[in-house]
């Protein structure tokens, strides 16, 4: 059969196969194991100190794979708080370009949102999603460290989904 949609268009020559499962492999451990970045645009410090404590042996957040780590470039999620300034709009902007794709940012507390008790101040041009797309939010003036890691959680488990229903 040539030309035709038979047996032959189905078959998947060896190297091309170790590639898909290499990239199942990868996207396998992107879910399993998120790595996070956390970028403080400008709060009043009260979200950046609860998500800290999402770090520490009390709540360990670690428990689901998650680690903070130093260099965007190695993170899959990033972690706002506070409104955008126009001192930060061009630092989230870069930070953001500089991670590798697939990339996901939450939005944590009510600043990082929608701008907060900040909005209209002079230097705040509002939330998050003004300037990057946002994955996920979570609301609350600070919220807490229990809102925090149930907001990555679903982050995570839509992202299985949304990988799930791709494969049908």
């Amino acid at each position: 059969m040539s030309g035709g949609k038979g047996l032959c268009s189905l078959y998947i020559s060896p190297e091309k196969r170790k590639f898909i499962m290499f990239d199942k492999l990868i996207n396998w451990a992107r879910m399993k194991s998120p790595w996070i970045i956390h970028f403080n645009t400008g709060s009043c410090n009260g979200c950046d100190i609860e998500i800290v404590s999402t770090l520490t042996p009390r709540y360990d957040l670690e428990r689901f794979g998650v680690q903070q780590k130093g260099s965007p470039r190695h993170a899959d999620v990033l972690v706002c708080s506070g409104p955008v300034t126009l001192q930060t709009k061009d630092r989230i902007q870069r930070v953001y370009e500089q991670m590798t794709e697939p990339k996901f940012v939450v939005a944590v507390g009510t600043c990082a949102s929608s701008g907060g008790v900040f909005t209209g101040c002079y230097g705040v041009s509002g939330g998050i999603d003004s300037v990057v797309p946002v994955s996920a939010y979570i609301p609350g003036c600070p919220p807490r460290p229990e809102a925090i890691i149930d907001g990555v959680v679903k982050l995570l488990g839509s992202l299985e989904k949304k990988e799930e229903e791709e494969k049908k």
